[in-house]
């Protein structure tokens, strides 16, 4: 089969939906019945950039230039009206091939054409985007949906929300796990040293949690339930944040300085991609209270590096951690408290929670999730 992949998400440093579409194209590569894979970047066909760790100053003013077109209402109306032209112009003399959009968007095609819906937060928790952003998604997507013959989710949790949602037959849907890169693996205290070093961390010395500064994170319970935990608890494993500063966060970050400035929390930002992996291995135990999720990427990528995970049991989570968290109520402050107290303490809970992470780890992998999504392109095809 022939097959064009967009790769417009795939941007340095990689995250999220970025990490997805750039594993999904390196691996598709292997996949012997792709016979064509092709590549389209904005409106030209390109090659799969490799990732590096300083940002190009041309992709940041790419980058910085989009942003500012989607915050103008009328430089945003007329980039939704000029891009999708120009992506249909680029596919002409392709409808041979499946088109595939990871990230939401399907421009015009008279091909058959894929696109993978990672969650619906922009329609379920719209107050927590920004606005204009919340705008121009719906809009993409109604688009979307119009040219789509088969649509591809993260999760079956997913799969049947966006089916519900949409009132579009299950049988157009295919749910097709994420994985997390083999970087993110058990690993011993010399190994880490220099980088714990540099951002005055110990090993096993502090609690962790990855992911956006917003609130569907549910971080006010999470430093609520910390808060719980006795001064000593607290001092000895202090909270760790990583993640970007994300929309309406400032009240957030507010409360991480004060509970800084009394000893118990740090907020790291954002933390290059080489040391991430070294972070989670250090952990003494990874907690994600998230309330909604189209995966939970962060959740595999603390039981794949081998540390105990304390989540929500809402959204998708369950179906990402199988039996290896402790799961709670997600607005349940006492209980959450407890399990923080529970996995930095009890070993024996520690002990069998790292073999269930990497047993339930090992289940998720990059070379499935392409061998899955061929197997969408097949059907579409068919």
């Amino acid at each position: 089969m022939k097959v064009i992949l967009s790769i417009d998400p795939v941007r340095f440093p990689l995250t999220g939906i970025g990490r997805y579409t750039y594993e999904l194209a390196k691996h598709l590569k292997e996949i012997a019945e792709v016979e064509e894979l092709k590549f389209l970047s904005g409106y030209r066909f390109a090659q799969l950039p490799e990732p590096r760790q300083a940002k190009a100053t041309n992709e940041v003013t790419s980058n910085r230039l989009r942003q500012a077109v989607l915050k103008n209402p009328l430089t945003r109306e007329l980039y939704s009206l000029v891009s999708p032209l120009l992506k249909q112009h680029a596919l002409r003399g392709y409808t041979d091939h499946v088109y595939h959009g990871p990230n939401f968007y399907l421009p015009p095609f008279a091909g058959p054409s894929v696109c993978t819906f990672h969650d619906l937060s922009i329609f379920t928790w719209a107050h927590c985007h920004p606005p204009e952003r919340v705008k121009y998604m719906r809009k993409e997507i109604a688009a979307t949906l119009k040219h789509a013959d088969m649509l591809i989710t993260d999760t079956e949790t997913t799969r049947q929300e966006v089916a519900a949602y949409f009132s579009w037959p299950l049988d157009k849907i295919r749910a097709v796990p994420l994985a997390c890169s083999g970087d993110f693996r058990p690993r011993n205290e010399a190994a880490l040293s220099t980088v714990l070093t540099k951002h005055g961390l110990a090993m096993q010395g502090y609690s962790l949690y990855v992911g956006t500064i917003e609130p569907r994170k549910n971080l006010e319970v999470l430093l609520d339930a910390y808060a719980l935990l006795p001064q000593a608890l607290r001092q000895q494993w202090p909270l760790i944040l990583i993640g970007y500063q994300g929309w309406r966060s400032e009240h957030l970050h507010e409360r991480i300085k004060a509970a800084a400035s009394e000893g118990w929390a740090r907020y790291l930002g954002f933390v290059e991609a080489d040391e991430l992996p070294l972070i989670y291995a250090g952990a003494r135990v990874f907690v994600f209270p998230s309330l909604y999720e189209g995966f939970g990427l962060p959740v595999l990528e603390a039981m794949a590096s081998g540390i105990p995970v304390i989540c929500s049991n809402a959204s998708t989570l369950p179906e990402v951690a199988g039996d290896a968290a402790a799961m709670c109520e997600p607005q349940d402050v006492d209980a959450l408290s407890e399990s923080i107290s529970r996995a930095l303490q009890d070993q024996s809970w520690r002990e069998l929670a790292v073999k269930k992470g990497l047993l339930q780890a090992s289940k998720f992998s990059w070379q499935r999730c392409a061998k899955e999504t061929a197997a969408v392109y097949k059907e579409v095809l068919a």
